[in-house]
């Protein structure tokens, strides 16, 4: 399925008529087809917002570290997170990727989710684990997750969710 990509026109190179509304439309397969511009601040290690509706109806927003195959985003959480029941309640997401040098670069991502695996799963869980290691390779170089809460034995959940649309700005 091709995912919409909405390209807004910036002023990184002077002002123009309709700056910062949708410019250029197109349809990508995955998100590595994205413009590689904005793919790096995907494949980078840049912090993302993610924003998920709460039980008032009101967004949340957080930040998390982002992972991806093709166009499925993967968001490995705490099972305790309250975010894990709000995206149990209301299965969609919007993740803000901005650019740490510029705000005027970024790209977000609208996905829903289309799977859930438990860390627990016999046959699956040791992906949810390895995908855990994976990104926090990615954002601190560590080996091994070394931030689970020593006070209980906290569980992680992987969601899969799959790229609706996208949206990017700037330049870097």
């Amino acid at each position: 399925m091709a995912i919409k990509v909405a390209k807004f026109k910036d002023v990184s190179e002077g002002t123009q008529s309709g700056q910062f509304t949708v410019g250029d439309r197109e349809a990508v397969q995955s998100l590595d087809d994205l413009d590689p511009i904005y793919k790096q601040l995907i494949d980078e290690p840049v912090t993302a917002v993610v924003a998920v509706l709460g039980d008032s109806g009101r967004a949340n927003l957080t930040p998390v570290w982002f992972d991806y195959e093709g166009n499925t985003v993967l968001l490995n959480l705490a099972t305790h997170r309250k975010k894990v029941d709000w995206l149990r309640n209301q299965p969609q997401a919007t993740f803000l990727l901005m650019n740490p040098q510029n705000a005027y670069h970024w790209v977000s991502v609208k996905a829903t989710v289309v799977r859930e695996i438990s860390e627990d799963d016999p046959a699956e869980g040791p992906r949810v684990t390895a995908q855990l290691n994976k990104i926090f390779k990615k954002y601190t170089g560590g080996d091994v997750y070394a931030l689970r809460d020593p006070s209980f034995d906290e569980r992680r959940v992987l969601f899969e969710l799959e790229v609706d649309s996208v949206a990017t700005f700037g330049k870097p």
